[in-house]
């Protein structure tokens, strides 16, 4: 068939949440004339649930799309109302920044920073079906029969996929947040081959501020010390006007409510048929699953400083709309709440994501990539993580330049999307520090010197940023090397310093990273022997110099075992291989490999229900298949 093109692009990304515009930032960015195509404008970088960026393991997702290039950190950190470290009582390896944002100005800004970017054409307009001919893509056409010509199409279409909002017993077609669905969409992805899942998620009511009882609720303040998600952003810009949030809790009167009308409940009546997220459940299922706790937290999160929306943070629900206003008034600080906004539950489409390579390029048609909660990811952070990657091999693809993939060590980017592409997901996948064998070396602090090298030499990180993160990555190397060049000796006026501030004296010449390494033992306190630096040290340095030290001999664990998965993600597995051909690996292992399709040994020894024993016969197959080649 031929196609008459209005307008010629070099990538298409379809539809313009979190993981669209860091997409199309990435590939406009990197020279590629770009079309980001959205149902509605004013849904662009929207928040539909939660008005927060960040939290465990998010907030690193984040500092890692930042050290790319990306757009998060820095656009959260010209919205934020209030800036929190988590985790900050336990180790380096769990901490992370969490912001709640004012939703409306995240949103404003990013559409600026949009519109603004060159080789970025921003438009709102419906994508009803990619065009492809012989397994690649060429273009797109519109619900208005408009035909656009690609060599990339990007879908990242959140939950617009065949969307459906169910509130109680109503259910009906709508993306979220009532906007339009992709109906048509979803039907083409399916036409095209693609085997297609469906998932489903939720939000809270939203109240009014000014109806709420807080002198009955227990203040959550944000963080006086500076902490930003942007490697670039400034401290001196930290605000001091930040916004709190409060923390309340259900009762029994809430449980009974909704065990009361759980008949009621879309989640347990049937209307509801997709999957839910398992680690961030509705209020319902809380209270069903958990049956033997007497209640459960609500944080209460205003979603701006120019509205008077509160969000329920922990409320989740479908229930129908008589029983959230009895749910809502029977908690502590909410009886007389206004509720502004209903709680509901949506459903939606997904793309299997065992579909995808590493690049988040389908495997069944060239030039087609998915992002985002497409691919069957819940949240904001873990959509812009993928839409970025998407976006980089989207624009290397077309340059034919050799692909980006992060690998399980580099970032919590890579340790997602090879779950996804890897194991797959049966449910809204969730990052969490768990997933990680090695977060340790995946922390918040490093994310500039795993990633920023890379994002410089892909087009991303610009020259200014560049000597930002070169000119801190030298104090680092610098102070490091003075530390372990110098020397504390146990003389009497080095340990009566060392009773002093209440530590064991020493017995043996130590240097001063040696003597750092005591875990009571600050970097303040080691300069007091040995002097300040030549040059002032900047914060974030000496949070690195801390960590890196008192951590080193864990750290050097974990980078060993990096060096052995390593060898084993360079053996590769060539992409016609028969897997009927290889004898006596066992069968669910066999189905999992012609399902999966791994590219590298690492690949294959990470899916579920593969043994080593299954891979030792694998490795033995391809030396001889090796063999028999160079012999001819």
């Amino acid at each position: 068939m031929t196609h008459k093109f209005t307008e010629n692009y070099d990538v298409i990304v379809i539809g313009a949440g979190h993981a669209g515009v860091e997409a199309s930032l990435a590939t406009s960015r990197m020279g590629c004339k770009t079309l980001l195509a959205t149902i509605n404008l004013e849904m662009l970088a929207f928040m539909p649930c939660n008005p927060s960026i960040g939290g465990s393991a998010k907030g690193i997702v984040v500092r890692e799309i930042d050290a790319l290039g990306g757009e998060m950190g820095k656009n959260i950190d010209k919205s934020y109302i209030q800036m929190r470290m988590l985790n900050t009582g336990k180790g380096p390896a769990v901490r992370a920044l969490r912001a709640q944002a004012d939703k409306s100005l995240y949103a404003r800004n990013m559409k600026h920073t949009v519109e603004r970017q060159k080789n970025l054409t921003l438009r709102q307009t419906m994508i009803d079906e990619i065009l492809v001919e012989k397994g690649k893509v060429i273009g797109v056409r519109t619900a208005t029969n408009q035909k656009y010509s690609a060599k990339v199409v990007i879908v990242t279409t959140g939950t617009a996929l065949r969307g459906e909002i169910i509130l109680g017993e109503l259910k009906y077609s709508s993306g979220p947040n009532n906007s339009l669905a992709s109906v048509t969409l979803a039907d083409n992805l399916r036409d095209l081959g693609l085997e297609m899942g469906r998932f489903k998620t939720g939000t809270p009511p939203r109240v009014k501020a000014n109806s709420i009882s807080y002198d009955e609720t227990e203040i959550q303040p944000g963080d006086e010390k500076p902490n930003l998600f942007s490697f670039s952003s400034k401290e001196e810009d930290y605000l001091k006007d930040q916004i709190p949030c409060w923390l309340t809790y259900t009762n029994q009167n809430s449980h009974d409510i909704i065990n009361k009308n759980l008949y009621r409940a879309p989640m347990f009546s049937g209307i509801v048929q997709g999957v839910g997220p398992r680690y961030c459940p509705s209020i319902e299922d809380k209270i069903v699953r958990f049956a033997d706790k007497e209640r459960h937290q609500l944080f209460l999160e205003p979603e701006g400083r120019d509205t008077e929306e509160v969000y329920i943070q922990g409320l989740s629900t479908s229930l129908p709309e008589d029983v959230q206003k009895d749910l809502v008034h029977s908690i502590k600080g909410l009886e007389k709440a206004e509720m502004m906004r209903t709680g509901y539950a949506i459903e939606y489409d997904i793309v299997l994501p065992h579909q995808l390579r590493a690049t988040l390029e389908t495997k069944k048609i060239s030039g087609l990539f998915t992002a985002g909660q497409t691919n069957g990811t819940s949240g904001y952070e873990e959509a812009a993580g993928q839409g970025i990657i998407a976006g980089i091999n989207a624009a290397l693809k077309i340059q034919g330049k050799p692909e980006l993939i992060l690998k399980r060590s580099d970032a919590y980017i890579g340790v997602m999307i090879d779950d996804l592409v890897t194991k797959g997901t049966l449910e809204p996948y969730r990052l969490l520090t768990s997933r990680a064998e090695y977060r340790l070396i995946l922390r918040h602090d490093n994310a500039d010197r795993r990633l920023t090298e890379l994002g410089y030499q892909i087009g991303l990180v610009d020259d200014e940023r560049y000597c930002q993160f070169k000119a801190k990555k030298a104090q680092f190397e610098n102070e490091l090397n003075r530390l372990n060049s110098l020397k504390l000796k146990p003389v009497k006026e080095t340990n009566e310093k060392v009773k002093k501030l209440g530590f064991k004296p020493l017995t043996d010449a130590v240097t001063a990273k040696e003597f750092m390494r005591r875990p009571e033992v600050t970097y303040a306190d080691v300069i007091q022997f040995i002097g300040p630096a030549a040059e002032t040290l900047d914060a974030k340095v000496i949070e690195l110099l801390e960590t890196e030290i008192k951590y080193e001999g864990y750290i050097k664990k974990a980078l060993d075992q990096v060096a052995k998965m390593k060898r084993m993600e360079e053996k590769r597995i060539p992409k016609n291989i028969n897997w009927d051909n290889i004898d006596s690996i066992a069968t669910e292992a066999r189905q999992k490999f012609k399902k999966i399709n791994p590219e590298t040994i690492g690949q294959a020894s990470r899916i579920s229900g593969v043994n080593p024993a299954d891979i030792s016969i694998l490795m033995v197959y391809l030396e001889g298949r090796n063999k028999s080649h160079n012999a001819r």
